[in-house]
């Protein structure tokens, strides 16, 4: 697993970048800024469903999968964005970004995205925390970027120490898991927008 991993991320790394660099806004315009707490809701509303948030999968007696709601009603739960190392505090399109959820679960070790394999599926999910919460499973530290889709934008996990980078998607496995798994994916990814949860009024004005 971990060899064809590597090699459709290596695949997949020209794709994972544009040219085009712009500051990255929420759905009114907005620029986003590191330490804002923000909602990420897909880019059509609707059918798609909601917003982000943490379940319990496999043998895991703590939510550390992150998942994406069915109801689209449902913003899920609020996250933040941080630039490692010095930065101006903006936040362009291909910016390496370090995300966490804005409440941290009694029972993990940390908030932080990462990404793990699992077993029994076969396909490399994002996540909360780092071995120490998903023991016998294979994970990958990297940062993540926001990159421009056509009506809104995509997350890209750019691994640790290497050039490799992969687009996230969904992927629902079925398993009464409450959402869609967010996963590193060779397909369609997920077209998402940001919604400032300081400013929500609990309406989301559409993007298309």
């Amino acid at each position: 697993m971990k060899v064809s991993l590597l090699l459709t991320l290596s695949f997949f790394l020209p794709l994972a970048f544009s040219d085009d660099v712009e500051q990255v806004k929420d759905i009114n315009g907005k620029p986003i800024f590191p330490g804002g707490t923000y909602y990420i809701m897909p880019a059509i509303m609707g059918p798609p469903g909601g917003g982000v948030r943490l379940g319990q999968t496999g043998n895991s007696e703590c939510p550390l999968t992150v998942l994406q709601n069915y109801a689209e009603v449902d913003f899920g739960l609020q996250v933040k964005f941080k630039i490692p190392g010095i930065s101006p505090g903006i936040i362009f399109t291909g910016t390496q970004l370090e995300i966490e959820f804005a409440e941290k679960p009694r029972c993990a070790e940390s908030s932080k995205w990462s990404v793990f394999v699992d077993n029994e599926i076969q396909k490399a999910c994002v996540g909360i925390g780092g071995p120490e919460g998903h023991p016998g499973q294979q994970t990958f530290s990297g940062t993540f970027h926001i990159e421009k889709h056509r009506l809104g934008y995509k997350l890209v996990f750019c691994m640790t120490g290497s050039p490799t980078c992969l687009d996230i998607g969904r992927f629902d496995a079925n398993k009464g898991e409450g959402g869609r798994r967010l996963n590193l994916t060779e397909h369609e990814p997920f077209e998402v927008v940001f919604v400032d949860a300081s400013n929500f009024d609990g309406i989301i004005k559409s993007v298309v």
